[in-house]
Order: C-alpha cells, then structure tokens, then sequence
C-alpha cells in the first residue's frame, strides 16, 4: 500500500462517533459528532454519512471501526453490544456494501490499544501493551508482538469485566457488569456517583457548589474540578484510581507489559488519576514482575480510538496485500 493512500479510521462510542483520515503518517483532525442510538440503521447512516464527508470525495483505500462491543473479527459482526445498538449486526459487511471500499471492526479499546503501540509517526514503538480505557464503562486492549491480540473469538481484553473486589463470600453471578468486577468499581459511571455523594457531603467544595448552582453533578464536573485544584474532587479521582491499580496490577501480573496505558474520557485527569492507580499497582504486583512496565497516561489522548481504527485499516490492508503490518 502506498504511504499516500488515505485510511480513514471510526471511533464509534456511545455518546459521540469520531470519523479522521490517516494520510501517510498523519492524522487529520476528527469530523465528531453526537451518536445516534435509536437504532442500528440510524448509527451505521450516521456512519457512513461521516466517512464520506471526511473523506472529501476520496476514495480511501480502507475503514477501520472500533465498536464497543465484542467482536467476531473475521466477521467484523459484533456478537455482544453495550451503549449502542449494534447487537447481532454484521457490521464489516454492511459497511463494506455501502462504501464500496473494504472495512474492518474491532473492538474500540482493541483498536485504541493498536494506537498507543504506535508513535505520532504512526510506527510501531511499544511491541507489549495492555491499554485501559477508562469512559462509560471500562474497555481493554491487548497488544502482543507488536499485534492485536484477540484471542480465540476475537473477545480477549475484556479487562473491565476482571474481578477486583470479591471478598470470602463469592456473590452470586448477576447481570454485567458483575459486582465486584473493575467496571462496577471504576467506570466513569461510578465518578458520577462519588461526585454527586461529594457534592452533598461537602457543599462548600467546588462539586458542592456546582449541585446548588445547577442542581446535578456529574463524573466530567470531578475532572474538571480535581485538575482545578479542588481537594473534594481530587479525592474522588482518586478513589477511581486506587480501584483502577488493583486491575492494573492484574494485567501486569498476567501479561508483563512494556507498556500499560490508560486512556478513555477520564484519563483527562492524568497524574490525579493515573498516580493513584500507579501506587496501588505496584504494592499488588508480584515481586520481580512487571520491573520494566510504565504505566503512564494514553499518549494519544481522546484521538486513540480513531487513530487505532485507522491504524487497524492499514495494517490489515497490508496484510491482505502480502505486505508486513
């Protein structure tokens, strides 16, 4: 594939779908827009209508899309779905029919994790990575050898769903989230009710003061406050974070990454979030494991899913095209 072909890459999350071109080694800026959840045809409409307009009457050489949904990858049809309607929906085809140009879906935290395994050049530069992505719930992605790692059905990653909180008395199996597993302990739904506790328990915080001013608070108001400096909402970040580490330390401890990445709308936090679960981390680390992960911030910020989607069309372009990935 020449280096000047257009890859157009689709972050599809459950409120916004963010639509960018991969020219070469660049990413242009991403077309964003609210997501449309009534239905399968609305989202895959507002799909196609972003990659057309992005790509400016370009034909691109391929569509890469992250879902967040499991993924049977050699399908692209997405077997499980949670925040957007596209349970049982063969995806990869029906896009492929109605852009006329070849697609590939994966999961968005899969696609994210391609991402962070990628410089700003857009070159392989971490070959391990487990990449979590903190937002309405939390994703993950596995990178291994420098490739995706999906497993055997194309749902390894599933970082979220790891139970970090189980005490002696096992609880019975519920719907998922399950209790005591990291997304029911650490998604950024959870920040929105610390946030709203914090805010009553202390109404001369900056949460406080936001809840009688507007009358809600929610997780993003904690960022914004936390990175304002407000002692209240740092807690909260905190409290997300300490929970986060005890994952954190279950994928080191599993996979001994180069790398482990946080990413998703909360990681905006950065140190307030990230520093906490860092700490935890290490204390639940098995001793000689793990001595040369970093766990740091995702490098690509809120761009990591589109950038992966992109990256993921490229490099199964080559694939297909009997060139290295």
């Amino acid at each position: 594939m020449s280096a000047h072909n257009i890859v157009i890459g689709v972050d599809v999350g459950g409120t916004k779908v963010s639509v960018a071109a991969l020219t070469g080694l660049r990413t242009g800026d991403p077309l964003v827009r609210p997501t449309q959840r009534d239905s399968a045809d609305a989202l895959i409409d507002q799909i196609v209508e972003q990659v057309t307009q992005t790509a400016a009457g370009a034909t691109p050489a391929a569509v890469g899309v992250g879902v967040p949904s499991v993924v049977e990858f050699a399908t692209g049809r997405a077997r499980s779905s949670v925040n957007v309607p596209l349970q049982d929906v063969p995806l990869r085809m029906v896009l492929s029919e109605r852009l006329g140009v070849p697609v590939f879906v994966d999961n968005d935290a899969t696609v994210a994790a391609l991402a962070e395994a990628h410089d700003d050049q857009a070159r392989l530069d971490v070959r391990t990575l487990v990449m979590f992505t903190v937002g309405t719930g939390v994703g993950g992605g596995i990178v291994i050898d420098g490739h995706s790692y999906r497993g055997a059905t194309g749902a390894a990653g599933e970082v979220g769903h790891t139970l970090v909180g189980i005490d002696e008395r096992i609880p019975p199996p519920t719907r998922f989230p399950q209790v005591g597993s990291l997304e029911s302990l650490a998604a950024g739904h959870v920040l929105d009710r610390l946030a709203r506790d914090a805010a009553r328990e202390h109404p001369g915080s900056a949460l406080g003061r936001l809840l009688a001013e507007h009358g809600a608070v929610a997780g993003p108001d904690a960022v914004s406050a936390a990175m304002a400096g407000d002692a209240v909402a740092i807690d909260c970040v905190a409290i997300l974070g300490r929970r986060l580490g005890v994952g954190v330390a279950n994928a080191i401890n599993t996979f001994d990454p180069q790398v482990v990445a946080i990413g998703g709308g909360v990681s905006s936090a950065g140190e307030l979030l990230v520093g906490p679960a860092r700490a935890v981390a290490r204390e639940y680390v098995l001793p000689g494991v793990g001595t040369a992960t970093e766990i740091r911030v995702a490098r690509s910020g809120p761009q990591a899913g589109v950038r992966g989607a992109a990256l993921l069309a490229r490099s199964e372009l080559r694939h297909q095209n009997g060139e290295a990935r």
